[in-house]
């Protein structure tokens, strides 16, 4: 297995375009500055960006790239990425454009790199920054690891920022945030053979030993010792056992009684159970376990950040398999909170361990909780591939989550909770069902979750639109994504102030 990602030098510089020591430059240019620029660095570069702009060939749009040769800079090599109208550059549009062009490097084997922060569009300095460097990590990442020839594989090692700000400290913190979803990614692009249960728990506890944090992985005697019926019932059908990882964190001065609970989905397959999926596409199923991952790199990077607060993250994880031992769909299941469930869908898993995880993480003191899954397919006829679904009450809290979305450049849509959905999740026989069917799919499972949040607001991300790139784009190669990460992590700032 080949390393699948490098984490370049980062550093901050003030040094002008021409004096400084990388093999390539990367200028952002905005779609109505672009005349502008090529007033302003057509000298060095022999007017190529003016011919550019004449041709056609080059106008600022979105992601656009243009390479030219500078004449009299160290730098051998200029790329200009596009960023679309300056009003539009905000968190998600930087980033795309400094992985672009990243990428770009990375294709001419151009080993060290410069970012020139000349186009402020919507943020601050240290806004700017901070997407810059997690950009450069990202763009670092190769999903080819369990390739047995090297190929073409060719890392960034060295990336300067160039910019008269004092951002130094925003740069080291978007380095590591990249790092931490660089390590999801990883993770939720490993075969179900090589990511059991028992390992991805090892390997996610081991991606949260940082400073601030403590880990209990509880086994399956534990499990059944918390009465966790449906946890356990999902696992029956397999042979690897589950497990439950909960990490906590305590910030340096944390005070008062609010605690931060993630809660993520850790199915690390997913055949659908006696309610087999079909086989086409069957084989994508490894990532059912994107939730988990991504609660356990966010509570990476909080620690990382040593933001003032405490959180928590708490991740049931299992396979769905047609075992011998599977729950069939008309069994019953007793949750740890008491409530039992029919399994008339034994597909619709992810909820049930869900329903566990979320009773667990209030016993354990969470105030506020945010749960991340890959859960439902009708998100995705609702909101395609593009958009996460958030669901959760009370409507403030809602509302916090939407914007720490937009602050981290992420998108997200907020769906109904109204009150008659939950008569579909009537049964006859216990306390409800856990798929009432197809109408309003992915609010009905959100309305299954809700039934074991307790008291305290709490809200739910539905990924499974958006935690995986069936194809890949300029700035994320196909596979997973990392998405909601950094959301959760805004979220986490939001809650400390």
């Amino acid at each position: 297995m080949h390393a699948p990602y490098e984490v370049p030098r980062i550093v901050v510089s003030g040094s002008p375009l021409a004096d400084a020591d990388v093999d390539l430059i990367i200028i952002p240019v905005a779609e109505d500055g672009a005349e502008s620029a090529a007033r302003h660095h057509d000298g060095p570069l022999g007017n190529e960006l003016r011919s550019a702009l004449d041709r056609g060939e080059f106008r600022g749009k979105a992601n656009e790239i243009f390479t030219a040769r500078p004449a009299g800079w160290r730098a051998s090599r200029v790329v200009f990425v596009g960023g679309g109208p300056r009003h539009e550059v905000g968190a998600e549009r930087i980033r795309r454009m400094a992985v672009s062009a990243a990428q770009a490097a990375r294709h001419q084997k151009r080993a060290r790199i410069a970012w020139a922060d000349l186009e402020p569009g919507t943020l601050g300095a240290a806004a700017r920054i901070e997407l810059v460097a997690e950009a450069f990590v990202l763009a670092n990442f190769d999903n080819g690891v369990h390739k047995s020839r090297d190929g073409q594989r060719f890392f960034i090692s060295d990336a300067t920022i160039l910019t008269s700000d004092d951002v130094a400290a925003a740069a080291g913190t978007g380095r590591a945030m990249g790092e931490s979803i660089n390590a999801a990614r990883v993770l939720i692009n490993e075969p179900g053979n090589y990511l059991t249960p028992t390992v991805m728990a090892d390997r996610a506890a081991s991606l949260a030993s940082v400073s601030g944090i403590t880990a209990d992985v509880l086994d399956e005697k534990q499990i059944a010792a918390l009465n966790m019926g449906l946890l356990l019932g999902v696992a029956r059908g397999s042979a690897e056992p589950p497990r439950l990882l909960v990490l906590k964190y305590a910030g340096p001065g944390a005070g008062g009684k609010n605690v931060l609970g993630l809660v993520g989905k850790g199915i690390t397959f997913d055949t659908g159970g006696l309610s087999l999926k079909p086989a086409d596409g069957m084989e994508r199923m490894k990532d059912d376990m994107a939730g988990g991952a991504s609660v356990v790199a966010a509570l990476r990077s909080i620690a990382q950040q040593q933001l003032p607060i405490r959180a928590m993250a708490v991740v049931p994880m299992t396979e769905n398999m047609p075992g011998g031992k599977a729950t069939k769909p008309g069994d019953i299941l007793t949750a740890a909170s008491g409530l039992t469930v029919e399994v008339n869908n034994t597909d619709a898993e992810g909820r049930l361990i869900l329903g566990d995880g979320l009773w667990y993480a209030r016993q354990q003191g969470a105030t506020h909780l945010v749960d991340v899954a890959t859960l439902t397919g009708a998100v995705v006829v609702a909101l395609g591939k593009i958009t996460t679904g958030v669901y959760g009450t009370p409507q403030p809290w809602v509302d916090q989550i939407t914007r720490a979305a937009d602050r981290a450049g992420e998108k997200v849509w907020p769906m109904p909770l109204f009150d008659e959905y939950k008569e579909q999740l009537k049964s006859d026989i216990a306390d409800m069902v856990n798929s009432p069917g197809r109408p309003a799919g992915s609010i009905t499972a959100a309305m299954f979750l809700k039934e074991f949040v307790g008291n305290g607001p709490w809200a739910h991300l539905d990924i499974a639109g958006t935690a995986w790139a069936e194809d890949a784009k300029s700035w994320q190669p196909k596979g997973a994504t990392g998405t909601m990460i950094r959301t959760l992590i805004e979220v986490a700032r939001g809650f400390a102030g």
